[in-house]
């Protein structure tokens, strides 16, 4: 039986095989969620061998997949996609540049 060590040190991520911080927790949901989707096809009546197939595809297509994204953003690199696709591209000011230019002052009212 084989062992595997999770060594996490102080102030490090975990990882496992490679697989680092949260493309670690994406393979565990992806593989839950793939055996719950087996299960209930098998349960629903549809072919064993289709079942198996389709298993062993969707497991293989997110291995692979995960550890593609993985090489190729890093550790933190899904968080700065996100926040790249929350930046706007360009501001848009609608504001007349007279407007900008114009102080405010206040009246000395006493």
């Amino acid at each position: 039986m084989n062992i595997y060590h999770i060594n996490k040190g102080v102030g490090r991520k975990v990882e496992f095989k490679g697989l680092k911080a949260q493309y670690l927790f994406i393979f565990a949901g992806g593989l839950l969620g793939l055996l719950i989707c087996v299960m209930i096809m098998y349960i629903a009546g549809v072919n064993t061998y289709l079942c198996l197939i389709l298993g062993g595809a969707g497991n293989g297509l997110l291995i692979w997949q995960t550890f593609t994204l993985n090489g190729k953003y890093g550790e933190y690199g899904l968080m700065k996609m996100g926040a790249r696709k929350k930046h706007p591209k360009y501001i848009i000011s609608r504001k007349s540049i007279y407007r900008y230019l114009k102080t405010n002052r206040k009246s000395a009212s006493i």
